[in-house]
């Protein structure tokens, strides 16, 4: 993690750092991230045109999938320049299918932009994307998007961003007009007004003075602005108790020194589609999000672990360290791995370590990226995002570094899936293809996991969703060329018990001529508090004479492979304790591999004396709908087995949040769309594991042909 200071290096590669902006575009589905991307990258002249989502032309959604549906499904890095400043940004999908793109992108990002609706104001995923970003502590400037459209407003907006998101927020600018009439902005530190002109696709706009009206506006404004800042800056505040003047300048550090610690959230608004606004906001992006020199060190842990920690400072003459945030593969140059560099320098021909895996990598090219098209660069510097090319064994998360400095930095977390579908193939002689196809995509994308039953040879596709799921099908069969056949979407369970067991298992047998002995026995326990769905081995245990501790630790490791896959369908076991009561050993006889063997055996048969059962996921949804269609909506939820959490208005649009079992959700979609006539929207994203009872966990194996046994 990096830690702030305040940057006034003046050495040659500490100016270039403080010229960098590393920023991503966060926001709900359908806010406008990338129509803001676009318009970015029009003025700052990357593009000769703009592109546009509805038509399927916008570069930051360059993938034919993306281009199809309108929407952004995997996060692109482009570069671009400002004002002599570099902005190395990344687009990132609203849909919370593929979160994990927004997760491993903040990650790496100094700051972000988050763009909301000024119509819908803060919505689901808007707060899920707003809590990554603090998870990161990454620095934020807001853009009220879509002021052109009917029922924008602004200062609700305004309202929902401090009580949804917690936050203080520092109005920079004043709509002018809303709706149709929306014309440009009023800026509260510079006091004039923007106006563009819309037949120039906003690419000129006029700098007016303000009318005597809009002057004392702007004057109870700024003084808003000064009061919300004098409680963060002590200088500003003496300033202020003394009657003396505050420039604009004074103001805007203060407010960037603040922005960069967390304290507020300046706040622009405009419309990206009518072409008004982004100017002003990428001056915001320069004044008050953190450039690298920012931070005043990296900081990770040396290779013993956690116990020792080690740090460089951020320059280009300090150690190399780059995290791997993110996999692509590229039809021409195969495997590219998307680096943030934080310390050092890289050429090409550069031999690095992976701190991780323990493996040296060579760096056989270095890319700026542009969505999917590249440049080649024979360097790459501190502050720097880029692809290279060579890594063959390197992951989502790990830490590149010099051998003779080792470093590794915090890694990521990925969500498990939720949903799963069978797929086989068509021809037998694709095998090997598919499997290699399977090995592409996992690398690419961490939340999407497969397996293969062994019984009927099908393979087992796992995802965040419907509409991850439809993605990972469509890009196996375009991408690879393999057909397949396809099977229904179904639900990712999770296995626990109902009551304790005890079971003690005597492992007598004779491998490859080698006697293998080994003793356990074990209590396992259910785990009552719904929020705890974590499995926990206690090691204390009971025996005559020493025990080797080797052993104890496989039997550990036996416990937790079967904590992977339990009794009832194979799937992941939770909310289980487990003690081991006894363990006995002889010297000449007994193994590691013997105790992993026991344990394993252990579990599994007290795992079945335990009354075992299924947990299925629920999901948390928001559906937006016109008020008079919400009684048929929240009848549908209920009939689903849902829970109706609240409903909030807005106007004519009914916001209603609630939970639902995922397998009672397949197909709402369509149900929604057509109770609704087509105006009702939904959000859904995992909420946690609930216990099916008994007869509900025994229907469930009818279903898949299998009986409860136990």
């Amino acid at each position: 993690m990096a830690q702030i200071t305040n940057s006034n290096s003046t050495s040659a590669s500490g100016s270039r750092m403080q010229s960098i902006r590393n920023i991503g575009i966060i926001a709900h589905i359908d806010a406008g991230k990338t129509t803001v991307s676009e318009r970015i990258l029009f003025y700052t002249g990357i593009n000769y045109k703009i592109g546009e989502v509805h038509e399927g032309t916008a570069t930051m959604d360059w993938m034919i999938q993306e281009q199809e549906r309108g929407i952004t499904i995997t996060s692109a890095a482009t570069t671009c320049e400002w004002k002599n400043h570099k902005i190395n940004l990344i687009d990132t999908p609203g849909h919370v299918d593929f979160t994990i793109e927004v997760e491993r992108s903040l990650r790496v990002l100094d700051g972000a932009v988050g763009v909301f609706c000024a119509v819908a104001g803060v919505q689901p995923q808007s707060e899920t994307v707003w809590r990554q970003a603090d998870k990161y502590k990454v620095p934020r400037i807001a853009f009220i998007n879509k002021m052109d459209r009917l029922g924008a407003d602004f200062e609700n907006c305004l309202e929902q961003i401090r009580s949804k998101l917690n936050k203080k927020i520092a109005i920079m600018q004043l709509p002018i007009g809303k709706e149709d009439n929306f014309a440009g902005v009023i800026d509260i530190l510079d006091a004039n007004k923007i106006i563009w002109n819309e037949s120039e696709q906003g690419k000129n706009f006029k700098i007016e003075t303000l009318s005597s009206e809009e002057d004392e506006l702007v004057k109870i404004y700024r003084d808003e602005l000064i009061c919300t800042m004098i409680d963060f800056d002590e200088e500003l505040a003496t300033k202020y108790l003394n009657g003396d003047s505050i420039s604009s300048d004074e103001l805007k550090k203060s407010i960037r020194l603040c922005t960069i610690h967390n304290g507020l959230i300046p706040v622009y608004c405009g419309s990206a589609f009518k072409n008004k606004g982004i100017q002003p906001l990428l001056d915001g992006v320069i004044d008050f999000l953190p450039n690298p020199m920012d931070f005043k060190e990296i900081t990770g842990y040396a290779l013993s672990g956690k116990d020792k920690i080690v740090s460089f400072p951020l320059s280009v003459e300090s150690h190399f360290c780059a995290l791997a945030f993110k996999i692509m593969n590229d039809s021409f140059l195969g495997s590219l791995t998307f680096l943030r560099i934080y310390s050092g320098s890289l050429a090409v021909g550069d031999v690095l370590l992976n701190s991780n895996n323990g493996k040296k990598e060579k760096i056989l090219k270095i890319l700026k990226m542009h969505a999917n098209k590249r440049t080649e660069l024979k360097e790459a510097y501190a502050g720097d995002i880029v692809a290279v090319g060579g890594p063959k064994e390197t992951r989502t998360g790990e830490t590149f570094c010099s051998s003779s400095a080792p470093i590794i930095l915090d890694p990521m977390n990925f969500p498990d899936p939720v949903m799963d579908l069978a797929v086989e193939l068509k021809k037998s002689e694709d095998e090997d293809k598919f499997q290699q196809a399977l090995q592409s995509l996992k690398a690419e994308d961490p939340t999407f996991h497969y397996s293969i039953n062994k019984e009927t040879g099908q393979t087992l596709i796992k995802g965040m969703g419907e509409l991850h799921l439809e993605i990972i099908i469509d890009r196996l069969k375009r991408e690879s060329g393999i057909p397949l056949n396809i099977g229904a979407p179904q639900v990712s369970y999770r296995e626990r018990i109902s009551k304790e067991a005890i079971f003690k298992e005597h492992l007598h047998s004779e491998i490859a001529g080698k006697q293998m002995l080994a003793e356990i026995e074990i209590k396992i326990s259910p785990i009552i508090d719904s929020k705890n769905q974590q499995n926990i081995v206690s090691n204390s245990y009971r025996s005559i004479g020493e025990l080797p501790k080797q052993f104890i630790k496989a039997a550990i490791a036996g416990i937790d492979d079967f904590f992977k896959a339990g009794v009832l369908l194979g799937y992941p076991v939770l909310s289980t304790a487990v003690e081991i009561l006894n363990i006995h050993y002889e010297e000449d006889k007994s193994s590691e591999i013997a105790f992993k063997i026991a344990a394993v055996n252990a579990i599994q048969s007290a795992f079945r004396r335990a009354q075992p059962l299924l947990m299925q996921p629920i999901m948390e949804l928001e559906i937006s709908c016109p008020l008079e269609y919400s009684g048929e909506v929240i009848s549908s939820i209920a009939s689903r087995g849902g829970n109706i959490l609240s409903v909030n208005s807005s106007g004519n649009i009914e916001a209603i949040l609630c939970t639902a079992p995922l397998g009672d959700l397949f197909g709402y979609s369509t149900v929604l769309r057509s109770s609704t006539q087509g105006r009702g929207t939904f959000t859904m994203k995992f909420s946690h594991y609930d216990s099916l009872d008994l007869n509900k966990t025994k229907k469930i194996l009818d279903t898949k042909g299998m009986s409860y046994l136990f």
